[in-house]
Order: structure tokens, then sequence, then C-alpha cells
């Protein structure tokens, strides 16, 4: 895979340069409430405008379902990532209309364009291999290179991460380079003992991840709206807690190799249940119960682990050289039901091991909480790009680049 810095070294002085980016940022209304995408490819955008290149930024945002979405522009990202680099960004209104071939036209030397919402054009999430190779063509006009750095996409088979950086001299970005390099000392290189902490609500998404993991790491600790369907294998009533029936003889099955392989696999102890899910628009207090994870009423959910589970999992991480965390322990939008993820978060903090935390809803939870960003060894972009490369999955985006 060729980087950045080798398209560096070769001069991009007045070349037009694609960064498939990820500014799939969650915003309210007009407002970006976590901008941890947008300055991830601060590095990528900064030496190439800084080099001389007409830089034109492109992602996706939301599913907008092939057509535009006021809900889904970029708009409020490229005025963000504006901002961020100190300098004006030029924002075309349509993907590869007259105002994207415009604000193309326009650039100068180390200017930057960001076009609107890939997804609006059925083309980048088509099915149909001819749809996206007709879009990839179109965007390929845009420019002279490819630079990939939008890890976040790299598992998706799209238009613009796929097809498109095979029509042209294609690079990684430094947010790829780094992710892969990170994801490679989970895999290929790894420091043990090796902790893996996995929640988040469903087990169905995270079942490739653990059968691999079962071969890889020390210790599994399970949490969030997933650990239900575990303790529901166990033989311990959920009440009305998420769950997954049809995945039960899979979770059975998990834990059975688990023991027979000596890999701790650790479900919480306790839980703080309730019969209502909490409002969390208003954070109007919710009053949970502390219950034994084996004693869970018929008619409460589990939204969080308890005190007892927190001090475990804590335990379990201290003398961990390795921690994959990836989703969070409970509902932790809600002050009441925050304290899990935050004891993950903490245990994390206060650990001398190199840890990552996985993307998505962890790395959301690390800045909401407060965290200091820089007390973790790597917060992904990515979070399902991060499992399917744990899986041992070929990600589309990493295939096209090594090509």
């Amino acid at each position: 895979m060729k980087t950045i810095d080798e398209l560096l070294r070769q001069g991009v002085e007045g070349k037009r340069v694609f960064v498939r980016a990820d500014l799939n940022v969650p915003q309210d209304g007009t407002t970006i409430t976590d901008d941890g995408r947008i300055r991830a490819v601060l590095p990528t955008v900064k030496a190439l405008t800084e080099a001389g290149a007409k830089v034109v930024v492109a992602s996706h945002l939301g599913r907008p379902k092939g057509e535009p979405d006021p809900a889904f522009t970029l708009r409020f990202a490229a005025s963000r990532l504006g901002e961020l680099l100190g300098r004006p960004v030029a924002f075309a209104g349509d993907t590869i209309g007259s105002e994207a071939h415009a604000a193309v036209a326009a650039l100068g030397n180390g200017e930057v364009a960001v076009l609107e919402n890939l997804r609006f054009h059925p083309g980048e999430t088509s099915k149909d291999p001819a749809e996206r190779a007709e879009l990839a063509a179109r965007l390929a006009a845009f420019a002279d290179v490819y630079v990939g750095d939008g890890f976040g996409a790299v598992h998706r088979q799209h238009a613009s991460v796929f097809e498109l950086p095979r029509l042209m001299p294609q690079y990684a970005g430094y947010l790829i380079v780094t992710e892969v390099g990170v994801l490679k000392k989970l895999t290929d290189d790894v420091k043990r003992p090796y902790v893996v902490v996995l929640g988040g609500a469903k087990v169905s998404d995270k079942l490739g991840v653990i059968d691999h993991l079962l071969e890889k790491a020390d210790r599994i600790l399970i949490g969030g709206g997933m650990a239900y369907t575990f303790l529901k294998a166990k033989g311990h009533e959920v009440g009305i807690s998420l769950l997954q029936e049809d995945q039960v003889p899979a979770c059975l099955e998990y834990l059975a190799r688990a023991e027979k392989k000596g890999v701790e696999f650790v479900l919480p102890v306790d839980v703080l249940v309730s019969a209502e899910f909490p409002d969390l628009k208003t954070k109007a207090p919710a009053h949970p119960t502390l219950v034994a994870s084996s004693a869970i009423p018929a008619d409460q959910e589990g939204l969080d682990i308890g005190p007892e589970t927190r001090k475990l999992y804590a335990s379990k991480l201290a003398d961990a050289a390795t921690v994959f965390w990836n989703g969070p322990m409970g509902v932790f939008e809600h002050p009441d039901y925050a304290e899990g993820t935050k004891a993950v978060a903490q245990a994390l903090v206060d650990s001398p091991a190199f840890t990552v935390v996985g993307g998505g809803d962890s790395a959301a939870a690390v800045r909401t909480l407060g965290f200091d960003e820089n007390a973790f060894g790597h917060i992904s972009t990515g979070g399902g790009a991060s499992l399917e490369y744990l899986e041992g999955k070929t990600l589309p985006g990493l295939a096209a680049l090594e090509d």
C-alpha cells in the first residue's frame, strides 16, 4: 500500500487530489456534536494543501437512500473543516453536478473544496457494479490522484471507496496508515495479556469478532445489551432486557469454546434495571434498581453494569498489556446509566497497556463523558471497519489501495 508520504515526495503542487474522507459526524440540526472524524483527516488535508495541491474532499454522511436529503448535508462538516484548517473551504451543493464542477474548477493551489454527500447519488452504494463504476468514472474526472483516508468506510464496497481508487494513482492517507498499524498490533504482534471488552446492543453484530478473538484473546469481558443474550444462555432470567433469542445457541457455543481454550469469558455479576427506558432528551432521573445479574425481575430491563461488575472488569484490565474496547456497557447517554461505561474508560486510562477504543459508540462515549483522548493509545474512527479487520475479513477499501 503506497502512502501519502510517497505522494508528497513526488510533488503535488498544482495537482488535483481527491481525498475520500470520513466526515460522517453526528449532527443536531446545524450543530456538529462530535467533530472527531473531521479532526482525524486534518493531517492529510493539511499536508496536501501545504504542498500546493488542489484538494477535493468527498465523504458520506448518514443513510440518505440515494437522493438529496437536507438532514444529511455535508455543508456544516465543510464549514467545520474550514475552521479547523484555518482557511476557507469551498462547498459544492451537489456531488457530480454543475456546482461540483464549478467548485473544483475554481480551486487554486493549496485550496480545498468539499463535495456534497456521496450517498445523495444512488451509484455510491449500489449493489450493481456497473452503477458504481459509472459514478466512479464521473468522480475521477475531478482529480489526478486518489488519497484514501476514510477508514470508517473501508469495509464498504462503495463507488468512492472501491471502484474510484482503481481509476487513478492511489495512496493511503495518514489516518488509514495509523489505523491499519494499530490493528496489526491487535492481530499480528500482540503483547499479552490481551483483554477485549465488547458491549453495544446486539450479539449478532459481534459474532464474527468473538469467533475470531477466541483464538487471540486471553480475556473477553461482555457488557451492554449483548450481555443479556449471554446471561440467557446461562439460564438466567433477563426480563425485558435486549435479547436475541436466536443467538442463544451461538452464545452457548462461544462460552463452551472459551472454557475449552482457557479464555476467560466474563459476564456481568450485577446490573442496573428499570421498567422503563430512560428519557435521553430531558435526562430526567431514572431511579434504577440494582440487582444481581442472575436475578433480573421479569418486568425489568437491564440498562448498565452494576458497581461489582465495574470493580470486576477494572481488575481484569489492571494487568493487561493490550486492550481493545468496542461498545458501551450501558445507556451511557443518560447519567444514571453512564457509570459502567465510565468505569471501563477509566480502567483503560489507568492501565499501562496499549489501549485501543474501537470507534463507534465507544469513541463517542469517551468524548461525551469528558475523557482526554490522549489518555488512550488510539481511538479508532471506524467501529465497523475495526471489527471486520479483527474478524480477518478483506476490507474492500484497503484492498483497492493495495492494487
